[in-house]
């Protein structure tokens, strides 16, 4: 990668998310500067820094070609493996290929749409924060499950899933909207997993250990089977 692309992906402006880190972190400067010591300056702006860069938003460019279907998040695989869905999603108790990847603290952590359609469910399941890069993260953990309806009628899910310091998840789609293939639909912090699940059939063209970038990276065709 460049030094100019790397620049842009540090310095890239943050999600909303951030914005009360953000604003809590500027208070410890001014209170540190003003009151309390710089000891609680320099944290305050250790802090933020952390914030900004771990919440940075990078512009990113999906492919053009229709059919395919992209990582919804940075990070890397940990698994390629069929699976049942989530239970909520009510998708059926048959397996279907899922694709898992583990965000760290360093990785960018908004969530992308993997493909085209419509936002047919949206389900929140309350469970542990195990460490996401555990299988059993994906049945255990806190998650939040989205069901999507493919233009040919097929169905596929995105899950996001609350890891071992993640304790919050953000969605901002909604049953009901239509999505583009990397539009951003949420976030979770700090440090998480984010599983799809694709059409039966469907192969996998990913294995385990590989890097993904979020609405970039191709994991499968929809038409491959």
């Amino acid at each position: 990668m460049a030094l100019g692309q790397s620049l842009r992906l540090v310095l890239a402006p943050p999600h909303p998310a951030a914005r009360p880190f953000l604003i809590g972190g500027g208070a410890a400067v001014l209170l540190g500067l003003l009151l309390l010591g710089d000891w609680l300056a320099w944290i305050g702006l250790l802090f933020t820094g952390f914030c900004l860069y771990f919440f940075r938003d990078p512009e990113r460019v999906p492919p053009g070609r229709p059919g395919l279907v992209l990582a919804p998040a940075d990070g890397h695989i940990v698994s390629v493996a069929p699976a049942v869905p989530p239970a909520e999603l009510g998708l059926g108790e048959a397996p279907r290929p899922r694709v898992a990847i583990f965000l760290s603290v360093l990785d960018v952590h908004v969530n992308r749409m993997p493909v085209e359609g419509t936002v047919t469910r949206i389900a929140y399941h309350h469970g542990k924060f195990l460490s996401a890069n555990l299988d059993k993260a994906s049945e255990e953990n806190e998650r939040n499950a989205l069901a999507i309806r493919l233009p040919d009628g097929r169905d596929l899910a995105v899950v996001q899933i609350a890891g071992l310091v993640a304790r919050r998840i953000l969605c901002d789609a909604k049953v009901g909207d239509s999505v583009q293939a990397g539009d951003r639909f949420g976030i979770i912090r700090f440090g998480s997993r984010t599983d799809v699940y694709l059409p039966e059939g469907v192969v996998p063209l990913v294995s385990e250990g590989q890097t993904m970038i979020g609405g970039e990276t191709v994991i499968a065709e929809l038409g491959r089977a």
